[in-house]
C-alpha cells in the first residue's frame, strides 16, 4: 500500500513544529493583542488571514526548497545549518528578553476593525514576516523525503501545519484577556520569554545536527 509520507517522519515533525508555532512570535502576539481588544469571536477574520498567509508560504518555500535539495544537495545541507543557526540566534535573542519576537509589557487598544481588515491583516503579516519565511525554509526540508512524492507529503504537513497553527492563534486569542495581567509583570514575562527562547534553540539544534 502507497503511504504519502512516512510515518515516522511525523512523530518528530508534530512536537517540533508544534514548539515552533506555540512561541510568542509576530503572529501569536497579534491573535494575543486581538483576543485582548476585541474578543475571539472577532479575531477569527485575522485567523484566516493567517492561516492562508501560512499556507502560501509554506509551498513557497517548500517548492523552492525542494529543487535546491534534490539537485544540489551540498547547498541544501548549508541551507539547513544556516537554518539552524538562525533559530539558535532568535532562541537566545528570546532568552534574553531581546529582539522582536520577544514578549514585552504593552497594553492593547480597543479598535475598531473590519472584516476585511482583519483578514488582510492577518495575511500581510504572514506574508511580510522574514521570520516565517526563514522558519519554513529551516524546518520543512528535513522532512521531506526524496522516495516518496513531494505532493502528497506536502499536502499532509500543511494539513499539520495549519491545523496547529490555528490551535494555537485560538489558544493565544482566548487566553489573551486572563493573560493581561499576568503579562503586565515583568518576571513573567522574563520566564516565558526564557522557556520559548530554550525550545527555539532546542529546534535549532535539531535541525543542525538532525
Amino acid at each position: 500500500m502507497n503511504i504519502a509520507i512516512d510515518p515516522s517522519v511525523l512523530t518528530v515533525f508534530i512536537p517540533t513544529f508544534l514548539f515552533v508555532s506555540a512561541t510568542p512570535g509576530m503572529c501569536m502576539t497579534l491573535s494575543m493583542t486581538l483576543g485582548m481588544s476585541i474578543g475571539l469571536r472577532r479575531t477569527f477574520w485575522m485567523m484566516w488571514g493567517e492561516l492562508l498567509g501560512v499556507g502560501l508560504v509554506s509551498i513557497a518555500a517548500v517548492a523552492g526548497v525542494a529543487t535546491v535539495m534534490f539537485n544540489y544537495p551540498a547547498v541544501f545541507l548549508v541551507l539547513k545549518y544556516i537554518g539552524g543557526a538562525y533559530l539558535f540566534y532568535l532562541g537566545i535573542q528570546m532568552w534574553c528578553s531581546k529582539g522582536k519576537m520577544a514578549l514585552s509589557e504593552s497594553n492593547a487598544e480597543n479598535l475598531e476593525f473590519s472584516a476585511k481588515e482583519l483578514l488582510t491583516q492577518g495575511f500581510v503579516t504572514a506574508v511580510a514576516n522574514p521570520k516565517g519565511w526563514a522558519f519554513m525554509v529551516s524546518l520543512l526540508p528535513p522532512f521531506i523525503n526524496s522516495e516518496y512524492s513531494l505532493a502528497p507529503q506536502m499536502m499532509v504537513l500543511l494539513v499539520i501545519i495549519l491545523t496547529i497553527e490555528f490551535c494555537c492563534l485560538v489558544g493565544y486569542a482566548a487566553g489573551g484577556r486572563s493573560l493581561r495581567r499576568l503579562l503586565q509583570k515583568k518576571s513573567t514575562l522574563k520566564t516565558m520569554n526564557r522557556i520559548a527562547g530554550t525550545l527555539m534553540i532546542g529546534v535549532g539544534v535539531w535541525l543542525a545536527t538532525g
